[in-house]
């Protein structure tokens, strides 16, 4: 079992890395000023600066709160329960991910729909499939269509004509 404080202590160091990673690649485009103001780095980098000041703030508080003796730190964060909770939530996000890649973005997000739909909020075939077809649609009128942003596609939208 997680506690409180491992989780605050393991939350805050991962986004104090991702913020030193911001500032780490701000600091590649530069973050001085030239003849046109302000150059591309300078405003990921004191946002990154800010995240992982932050992050290390929050590490500092929490070790204080836990040698202060907090109860609320001891406390059960993640158990079996919540453990199964939250993979149920994750897992197919992630299987959304690789489904991205491998079948395209319309296909994998009709599966991801009707899987969350049907499967977890045990909603009737007609209004997940009603569902699952009309965002995919409506995805691909607004993004491919009207935005002309393509995103990743499968080998089944090209045999749609897509």
């Amino acid at each position: 079992m997680i506690t409180r404080f491992r989780a605050e202590i393991t939350t805050a160091a991962a986004t104090a890395l991702f913020g030193l990673g911001i500032v780490r690649g701000a600091l590649e485009f530069g973050i001085g000023w030239d003849s046109s103001g302000p150059q591309p780095g300078a405003f990921p980098f004191y946002t990154g600066m800010l995240v992982t000041l932050a992050s290390v703030a929050t590490v500092g508080l929490t070790i204080v709160r836990r040698v202060a003796g907090s109860a609320q730190l001891q406390e059960h964060f993640l158990d079996g329960e919540r453990a199964r909770r939250v993979a149920s939530f994750v897992l197919p996000l992630f299987a959304f991910v690789v489904l991205s890649m491998t079948v395209g973005m319309y296909a994998a997000t009709i599966l991801y729909l009707v899987f969350a739909m049907r499967f977890q909020g045990h909603y009737g075939w007609l209004p997940t499939l009603a569902t699952a077809l009309g965002a995919a649609a409506f995805f691909y009128l607004a993004l491919e269509k009207f935005f002309q942003i393509g995103l990743l596609k499968g080998p089944i939208e090209p045999l749609l004509g897509l």
